[in-house]
């Protein structure tokens, strides 16, 4: 009977392939290999796992020497995969949780021995006998290289293993054993060296990868679970000095939160109740409890994760090109080699070992793993950079596109503004509803947008002790480019602005009070057909978005605007910003227009990056050359269709993107010409001299290390100025953050003993999480640079527009769409 159910069940899954593929549980094991130098490896390694039943993916990221694999465990064990690679001499073991890899690895006792014993040899001008120590010194470091060299050859895979193998076994033949140990040494400590550099380089993407701790501790119970385990919902409790383990909202406590590990901006932030924290920060100096928002794989910092992973395997276009080369350069060198050697002696030619030797020569440099490292390893240590400040670069094509862009447009709400609204005035039009339920149905329907004047309208509804009940409202849509729409208390219900006038309501006459106004935004609301409300918001521009559009000038890129807000509004932002800055602002656009407008910058003025947060903004993201999402604050639509993504609020990252995408291309580049330039020399030298195998041999890994150290020069953070103004403003938040805490206190004291006497609420802060009635972050202490301080007054004063091209009427609206999570609640920060 056993075996008929065995028979039955091998039956089923021959039979049903998908459905058993389904039921497997995969899983992904990070693997060190150090025996993958470049990318003629990368064949070897799918060859030797690809056919393994149970793995279904094989991945290889070469300047790591990372290979990742995602297999079924109960089919093939981690042992299993690592054995299958130790046996082709792959030197490759699992990555442990958080581990950076071989960081301080000694060498091998191959390199140890091969070393000692050519180190004796070379006495052998004292003993003659001494040079057969020559020979044993390549039979001690050869068994690595052999053992790859013969499990390429079994799989028809030729590398750079064999070629080398090849050169030693001519020196042999031509009785220079001297020439032939040192081929091994030199090529063994190589490989050691270029794999030190790679894994230090690579050492900062493991940190990013184990930010996560393994356990949390659940606030009612104090029970110590596993991170993976904590549902959405649950309450956890972070003491200070510990990590966040998932994405959440603060419901119990304050402190400071350092967001340095997402963000690249070292600097506290405040957390209060409603505040929002994200897995992988480090909370400073208080007890918060946190409710969990997303499971642990959904996690931003896991998003993070998954981002480099795919960034690290794909390829640019400068590598697809190189590796398409190679794989023909290869072949045709061995070949000519081969005839190099075989043709002058079948010709008659004199000199047959001198031909030979060049054959040799040849050979070892028929492997062009250093053309090959030239681009992964720059592209791998930028990523890197990138990552560190706050930039997730979508792969290698972005980042060599970052170091083309010409022209950069700007979305403005979100954007180049903060994207936090205050409402200025909301009026009731006509005596048809009251005020209270005029709030009431606003409130309820905009807490279910994620626009930042949503969020403001919610507010603005609480600070009259309205309370939104999203939970009444139904069909409840949005309008891109025009605003939202929704049912409540059997009310048809529309928020936008004028175009959302035009489709609601039959009254198109604008109030007069409306008219005159200049920097905001203006809105409507249309109850059943009839105008029944009025309102109007303001924003101001982030701190450094001038300083940002000027380094892009200073790189020769110009700045454009795009929003769909209206012309004044438009106007007000350009004017905080310097009316020089921008070379273009257009108003008043649909998502439809910003696409176009994109479209169009791209073929005046050549490759356009497009920077933008909102749903709006995703079809212009998806068109532009390189489209940069906020990535915290954004839509999700925004973070899918764009090709990078700003963790922080920080626009200054946006020129040291472009800045770091030419770095990268220079540094390609150079390795390029370097590896090339190397090649070039010893074969010309053998050419027109004498072929020298262990000159070609360290010209060939010599030149490997030189590109992988190069490529490691993109690691370095370029602080300067910046750095320090970013630690001044980081103290100013700190401290002013101290003084709000005590001031909510005392006051929240003095609220008490006022409530005693009079039964009343004497305080206009909120009590019940000690949070300030005026946030530190709206202090004017806070965001001042230093350089704008020492400008004086007259800093404040904008300059005219000079050369700005507006479009957009002056009388129509616009409420952009893009995202920010709506805050609600007293609490809101």
């Amino acid at each position: 009977m056993m075996g008929g159910g065995e028979s039955y069940a091998a039956l089923e899954e021959s039979l049903l392939p998908e459905q058993a593929a389904a039921r497997r549980q995969w899983e992904k094991t990070y693997l060190d290999v150090l025996g993958v130098c470049c990318s003629a490896e990368v064949a070897l390694v799918e060859r030797l796992l690809a056919p393994l039943d149970g793995v279904r993916a094989v991945s290889v990221v070469v300047p790591s020497r990372t290979v990742v694999v995602e297999h079924d465990p109960a089919a093939v064990s981690q042992s299993r995969i690592v054995k299958v690679l130790n046996g082709a001499g792959l030197e490759a073991s699992v990555r442990a949780y958080g581990s950076s890899g071989v960081i301080g690895r000694w060498p091998s006792p191959y390199i140890v021995a091969c070393g000692v014993l050519l180190l004796a040899s070379s006495f052998r001008w004292l003993l003659p006998p001494l040079q057969w120590l020559a020979l044993a010194a390549a039979c001690a470091g050869a068994p690595p290289m052999l053992l790859r060299g013969i499990a390429a050859a079994s799989r028809l895979t030729l590398d750079i293993n064999i070629l080398m193998l090849i050169a030693v076994a001519g020196a042999v033949a031509l009785k220079d054993y001297t020439e032939a140990g040192v081929i091994v040494f030199l090529f063994t400590t190589a490989e050691w060296l270029e794999t030190l550099a790679c894994t230090k380089a690579s050492a900062g993407m493991s940190s990013l990868m184990s930010m996560i701790p393994p356990k949390a501790v659940l606030a009612e119970t104090g029970e110590v679970v596993n991170v993976r385990d904590i549902g959405v919902g649950a309450v956890i409790a972070v003491r200070a000095g510990e990590m966040v383990p998932v994405d959440g909202m603060v419901v119990d406590g304050q402190s400071e939160v350092d967001e340095r590990s997402l963000t690249g901006e070292s600097y506290p932030v405040p957390k209060q109740p409603h505040s929002e924290v994200w897995a992988g920060t480090l909370n400073l100096d208080g007890y918060i409890a946190v409710r969990t928002m997303a499971l642990a794989e959904n996690s931003t910092v896991a998003k993070m994760e998954r981002l480099v992973e795919e960034a690290q395997q794909s390829k640019s276009r400068t590598q697809r090109l190189i590796d398409s080369c190679a794989k023909y350069y290869t072949p045709a060198v061995v070949v000519l080699g081969a005839g190099v050697a075989l043709l002058p002696p079948l010709l008659g030619a004199r000199d047959a070992e001198r031909w030979f030797r060049l054959a040799l020569v040849l050979l070892v440099s028929a492997c062009p793993c250093a053309l090959v490292l030239s681009t992964p390893v720059a592209t791998f240590c930028a990523l890197l950079t990138a990552a560190r400040m706050g930039v997730l670069v979508k792969g290698g094509d972005v980042l060599e596109s970052l170091g083309e862009i010409k022209a950069v447009a700007f979305d403005k709400t979100g954007t180049i503004t903060r994207g936090e609204f205050t409402v200025d005035m909301f009026d009731v039009v006509g005596h048809k509803v009251q005020m209270s339920h005029l709030l009431y149905w606003i409130s309820s329907i905009e807490s279910k947008s994620s626009h930042p004047m949503a969020a403001a309208l919610v507010e603005h509804a609480q600070s009259k002790s309205i309370e939104p009940k999203p939970e009444c409202v139904a069909e409840f849509r949005v309008l891109p480019g025009e605003g939202i729409y929704g049912e409540i208390d059997g009310m048809r219900i529309y928020v936008g602005n004028k175009r959302v006038l035009a489709r609601g309501s039959s009254c198109q006459t604008v109030p007069e009070r409306m008219n005159g106004l200049k920097g905001v935004s203006m809105g409507y609301v249309i109850c059943d057909g009839d105008l029944v409300g009025v309102f109007s918001l303001s924003d101001d521009c982030r701190t450094g978005a001038a300083e940002a559009i000027r380094e892009l000038a200073s790189m020769g890129i110009s700045s454009v605007l795009l929003t769909g807000d209206i012309a004044e509004a438009a106007m007000h932002a350009q004017e905080q910003l310097g009316g020089a800055l921008l070379e273009e602002v257009h108003s008043e656009l649909f998502p439809e227009d910003k696409v176009r407008l994109v479209g169009a910058l791209k073929a005046r003025a050549g490759p356009t990056m497009m920077v933008g947060d909102g749903m709006n903004d995703a079809p212009a993201l998806a068109t532009a050359d390189v489209g940069v999402s906020m990535g915290i604050s954004g839509s999700a639509a925004a973070m899918e269709t764009s090709h990078a993504t700003l963790m922080s609020s920080d626009i200054l990252r946006v020129p040291e993107a472009v800045r770091l995408g030419r770095r990268a291309r220079r540094t390609i580049a150079v390795n390029m010409a370097s590896s090339v330039a190397a090649k070039a020399a010893v074969l010309a030298l053998a050419v027109a001299w004498r072929p020298v195998l262990w000159a070609a041999v360290l010209a060939d890994v010599g030149t490997c290390l030189l590109v992988v150290l190069n490529s490691m020069l993109l690691l370095g953070e370029r602080r300067g100025r910046r750095g320090k103004e970013d630690a001044c403003r980081a103290t100013a938040r700190s401290l002013e953050m101290r003084r709000s805490q005590l001031a909510a206190v005392s006051s929240d004291a003095a609220a008490t003993k006022s409530v005693g006497k009079t039964g009343g609420d004497a305080s206009k802060g909120c009590h019940c999480c000690h949070k300030p009635s005026r946030s530190p972050e709206h202090s004017v202490a806070i965001d001042v640079r230093a350089d704008e301080q020492r400008e004086g007054p007259t800093a404040a004063t904008c300059a005219p527009a000079k050369k700005v091209e507006v479009t957009g009427s002056v009388n129509a609206s616009v409420m952009p769409a893009s995202s920010s999570c709506v805050s609600a609640g007293c609490c809101s920060p």
